[in-house]
C-alpha cells in the first residue's frame, strides 16, 4: 500500500541547486554520482522532485524536450530514481504520473530497465525496441577505413544540428550546441565536404560515454567510434540499438562486452520519430 503522506507531497521543479541533492540520491540507489550528466541534463531539461520532508530528494526525474518550445515534438524521460528508504512505496508512481499529466499531449520516450519496465507498461507506455549497453577497452585492428573523420569545428555546427535534426526528427538544437562544452571529444565523418556522421565521447566517471552516435552507415559509425577511442585511455561505453546488429557485433570483437539491455518505450506514439538506420546511440540514455 502507497503512504498517503508520500504520495501528497508536492512534486516541484528541480535546478542547479539541486545538482548535489540529486548525485546525492544516485549514490543512494548504488548509482555513480554522475554529477557532470546531472548538470547537463538540468541546463539542457527540466528536472522534477520530491523534497524528502527529512531532508535531500525523495525521488528526482528529468525531462528533456525536442522541437519546438510552445509544442514540443518529443519528450524523454530519464534519471528516475527513488531514495531506498521510499521504494515501493507509490512515490515513484505518484512522480510519473504528475509528470505524463504535466507534458500534456507531447509523446514520451524513456529507457527502462528490467525493473522499472512494470510500472512504465503500468501507466501506458508501449515497448517500441532495445538497446545493448556496452562497456570496455576498445582495441583498434582490422582493415583501413575508407571514411574520412576530423575533430568538429565551430564552423560544423549549423551542418551537424541540420544533419541532427533529419535523422533525430526533432529539433534538438538545446542540445547538439551544449556538446562542445559537455564532451571531451566531438567528431565529424565527411565525403566530399559532407557531413555524413558525427559522434561526441563525454567524461562519465572512469569512462568515456559514445553519444550521440549518427552515422551515414555502418561503416561511418565503425570509423567515428574508432576517431574517438583512440583518443582516450578510458574504457567506453554505449548504447546501442540492438537492430544494428553488425554494429554490435564489430565492437564486441574488439574489447566492448555486453553489460546490459534497456527497453526502449514509448507514451502517445506508436514509433519514434526520425530515421533508426541512422541513428545508432542516444547522447544518453536519460535525454534519448
Amino acid at each position: 500500500m502507497a503512504t498517503p503522506s508520500l504520495t501528497a507531497l508536492p512534486v516541484r521543479r528541480l535546478t542547479l541547486r539541486d545538482l548535489t541533492a540529486c548525485a546525492d540520491l544516485s549514490e543512494d540507489r548504488g548509482w555513480p554520482r554522475e554529477e557532470h550528466k546531472w548538470g547537463f541534463l538540468l541546463t539542457a531539461g527540466k528536472g522534477y522532485g520530491i523534497d524528502d520532508p527529512d531532508g535531500g530528494l525523495a525521488c528526482a526525474c528529468v525531462v528533456t524536450e525536442y522541437g519546438p518550445q510552445d509544442r514540443p515534438d518529443l519528450a524523454a524521460i530519464g534519471m528516475v530514481l527513488v531514495a531506498e528508504r521510499h521504494a515501493r512505496q507509490g512515490i515513484g508512481r505518484h512522480l510519473m504520473r504528475h509528470i505524463v499529466s504535466a507534458v500534456g499531449p507531447t509523446p514520451l520516450t524513456l529507457h527502462a530497465t528490467p525493473n522499472g519496465r512494470p510500472l512504465y507498461e503500468e501507466l501506458g507506455f508501449k515497448v517500441t525496441g532495445r538497446a545493448e549497453m556496452l562497456r570496455g577497452h576498445f582495441t583498434s585492428g582490422g582493415p583501413e577505413t575508407e571514411v574520412v573523420t576530423r575533430a568538429a569545428t565551430a564552423e560544423d555546427l549549423a551542418a551537424i544540428v541540420r544533419l541532427d535534426e533529419e535523422v533525430f526528427g526533432a529539433d534538438r538544437t538545446h542540445i547538439v550546441t551544449r556538446l562542445p562544452a559537455f564532451a571531451d571529444r566531438l567528431c565529424v565523418a565527411e565525403e566530399n565536404g559532407r557531413l555524413i556522421g558525427y559522434a561526441g565521447a563525454w567524461p562519465n566517471m572512469e569512462t568515456h560515454v559514445v553519444g550521440p552516435l549518427i552515422a551515414r552507415d555502418t561503416e561511418t559509425a565503425k570509423a567515428l567510434i574508432a576517431s574517438l577511442a583512440a583518443q582516450t585511455d578510458r574504457p567506453l561505453r554505449t548504447d546501442i540499438d540492438v537492430r544494428h546488429e553488425e554494429l554490435l557485433a564489430w565492437a564486441k570483437e574488439r574489447g566492448l562486452e555486453s553489460v546490459a539491455f534497456n527497453a526502449v518505450m514509448a507514451y502517445g506514439i506508436a514509433e519514434l520519430p526520425g530515421d533508426w538506420t541512422r541513428r545508432f546511440a542516444p547522447v544518453t540514455v536519460a535525454a534519448g
